[in-house]
């Protein structure tokens, strides 16, 4: 880490953008299409305001929770984002560890470059979950899946956003081609006779049907990564889920969808009763966590964030950004009359033109 204090996420997200190769900092960075609904995620927050309370007598706040019946010591989980080596050789162990350190969660990418086993191994007690895209030879995703079980993760993010590749300008520019030589869970898809993600071998005819299968053959919860719609929010509680992202995977796929933040109240209200609402998309403060907690999420996934931090300065640098993050949380709390992540609601936040 540099010497110069680190104070906000911005200060280690332009010294992450100065220590990337500049193709994969374009990759990272980049949305779909103009990139509306990337600017979006982030500007929407501003359409929302917090309430600030006062003389409440509140010594101290607790900012734990549970995500599908896993301890967190604050409500986030880094989000699935692929090929972490390539932001720095800490990888995707570093983020784990740094995970850990701080009682985040973690969420491992299908094109992870390390193994689930791995990740195990250097952060035994951190939650952790995997992030499923389902190849079109279903064997082989089973056994993916199996192999994370067998590691001992907790629950599946089956994402379901990714039929087909949204257009990604930014990638097409810089002629972006998909790594292959060390993603251990391609290598192992490949050694099955699949092509790489180049071709993109994930399943663009995945179905309710299948969903509500896995939920059935598999002994962890399920959770359906990439809803936006309500309709979409019932239906996943009604084949069998346990919880819902909603996420427009980070502004990557289908441009000009709404803003995560401006979907996720109308979905927690339609089925926070039934399963876990998780949210994702814009993560950037602390007080973003607030406002998706008093919006309706349980927790939140927060992906460039960390990933920004772990470019900067490897392991120390994404334990920084989720200190960061932490700490800032708690101050809101703090500030919002709230004892702890479970007293904030729909009683915390405004919107801007609201009746």
């Amino acid at each position: 880490m540099e010497a110069s204090p680190i104070i906000t996420l911005t200060d280690l997200e332009d010294l992450a953008a100065e220590r990337l190769d500049p193709h994969w900092r374009e990759y990272f960075a980049g949305g779909a299409g103009s990139e509306r609904t990337l600017r979006e995620n982030v500007a929407a927050f501003s359409r929302y305001r917090l309430r600030q309370r006062v003389l409440c007598g509140i010594e101290s706040v607790s900012t734990a929770t549970t995500v599908l019946g896993q301890e967190l010591a604050f409500p986030l989980l880094v989000a699935p984002t692929a090929y972490m080596r390539r932001a720095h050789e800490d990888g995707e162990e570093g983020m784990a560890r740094a995970a850990a350190t701080v009682g985040a969660g973690m969420c491992l990418s299908t094109f992870a470059t390390t193994s689930a086993a791995a990740i195990t191994a250097v952060a035994p007690n951190l939650p952790r979950f995997l992030q499923v895209y389902v190849y079109r030879d279903r064997g082989v995703t089973r056994e993916i899946i199996d192999m994370a079980i067998d590691a001992g993760f907790s629950g599946l993010f089956l994402t379901v956003d990714l039929p087909v590749v949204g257009s990604r300008d930014r990638e097409r520019r810089i002629a972006w081609e998909f790594p292959e030589d060390d993603l251990p869970m391609v290598v192992f898809a490949k050694e099955r006779g699949l092509d790489a993600h180049g071709t993109v071998p994930v399943d663009p005819a995945l179905d309710w049907n299948y969903l509500e299968q896995l939920c059935e053959s598999v002994t962890v919860p399920i959770v359906v990564k990439g809803v936006l719609e309500v309709e979409d929010a019932v239906l996943a509680a009604e084949h069998g889920a346990a919880g819902v992202v909603v996420s427009n995977h980070g502004g990557r796929q289908l441009d000009a969808v709404s803003p995560t933040i401006e979907a996720l109240g109308a979905i927690a209200e339609a089925v926070g009763d039934r399963v876990e609402v998780l949210f994702d998309g814009g993560i950037r403060r602390g007080t973003d966590i607030a406002l998706a907690l008093a919006l309706g999420a349980r927790a939140v996934l927060a992906g460039r964030a960390p990933l920004w931090g772990l470019a900067a300065g490897g392991e120390a640098g994404a334990r920084t950004v989720l200190e960061l993050l932490r700490d800032e949380l708690a101050t809101a709390l703090h500030l919002m009359g709230c004892a702890s992540v479970g007293d904030v609601g729909p009683q915390n936040v405004t919107r801007i033109g609201a009746a």
